[in-house]
């Protein structure tokens, strides 16, 4: 027997648990304040996995994690670079490190690396000493240690101490690529010039592949930083792309953002290249030393 407000007046209707009928949609509250009515059922979920690409068996899913999920079944493919098959951008962002904001002592760079729908796809970490860090400033030598989700380094990479001046022609800037570590994949070497910034984008057999071509000012006024990706015909086919962030980001910090595209059939190998290209611009153009802004017209 039902009951209504008539015969139970005491009886608050909006507790009572209503049962499902068979053949009915359970009640669910959409998010305004009431319920759906019957026969409307539940909204779809969100997509959290790229069509046509399978995630790794116990890898875990975007529903609980924010990482991407690698794609498996990658025939000739380096370990750790799968991920890289199925993007044609990334998101490289420099984490803020309050000692180095306050104090202007510098330390390790930290990134993150997202894919275009805001997954983690990798994480960065500077290596060196203090000493070097402190006494070189942006020209100082690093290795760049990059991990995956499982807290495997899967790409290494390796600046020299350089000189990025065109007085010095014959020592010029360069960062070295290998994934997995130990296995070399490509370098990127600056090319000589004295107005723009301009780099060789090297295979693993030593070849030119690419060249990035950087503008003559490389200050950021309030606006984007781009540095193009040419292929060998003069064809422009993607860029690295240092981003505003906020003028008191730019002023009080070095942590930078930056984003790169490239052709999704891009070879992967070329692709983790041109991530070492950014952190070896980002070194060179947007490092600041003891957060004062070292920038200056063409390559002088």
């Amino acid at each position: 027997m039902s009951y209504s407000r008539e015969t139970n007046p005491q009886l608050d209707y909006t507790q009572q648990q209503i049962s499902q009928q068979p053949g009915m949609q359970q009640f669910y509250n959409n998010g305004f304040g009431g319920p759906f009515q019957p026969g409307y059922g539940q909204l779809p979920g969100p997509i959290v996995t790229q069509p046509g690409v399978q995630p790794v068996p116990g890898q875990p899913t975007a529903q609980s994690s924010d990482w991407m999920i690698m794609p498996a079944g990658i025939p000739n493919c380096p370990r750790g670079l799968e991920y890289l098959t199925t993007v044609d951008q990334l998101l490289v962002k420099q984490k803020v490190e309050l000692l180095e904001a306050f104090t202007g002592f510098e330390t390790n760079n930290k990134f993150s690396i997202k894919n275009a729908l805001g997954q983690k796809v990798y994480y960065a970490v500077e290596e060196n000493d203090c000493c070097t860090r402190n006494m070189c400033g942006p020209s100082r030598p690093f290795d760049m240690k990059i991990f995956d989700n499982y807290r495997n380094e899967v790409i290494h990479m390796h600046r020299p101490l350089a000189c990025s001046s065109c007085l010095c022609m014959c020592c010029l800037q360069s960062i070295e690529v290998s994934a997995p570590p130990g296995n070399v994949i490509g370098s990127v070497e600056q090319e000589w010039s004295i107005c723009a910034p301009s780099f060789r984008i090297k295979n693993q057999l030593d070849e030119v592949v690419l060249r990035i071509e950087g503008p003559i000012c490389t200050f950021s006024l309030c606006g984007d930083v781009e540095f193009n990706i040419m292929s060998l015909t003069g064809e422009n086919i993607g860029k690295i792309s240092k981003q505003w962030s906020g003028l008191a980001r730019e002023i009080f910090t070095d942590a930078d953002f930056f984003g790169i595209t490239f052709p999704l059939d891009l070879d992967v190998r070329m692709k983790a290249v041109l991530l070492g290209a950014t952190f070896l611009i980002d070194a060179m153009f947007f490092e600041k030393s003891g957060n004062r802004e070292t920038d200056r017209p063409g390559m002088l």
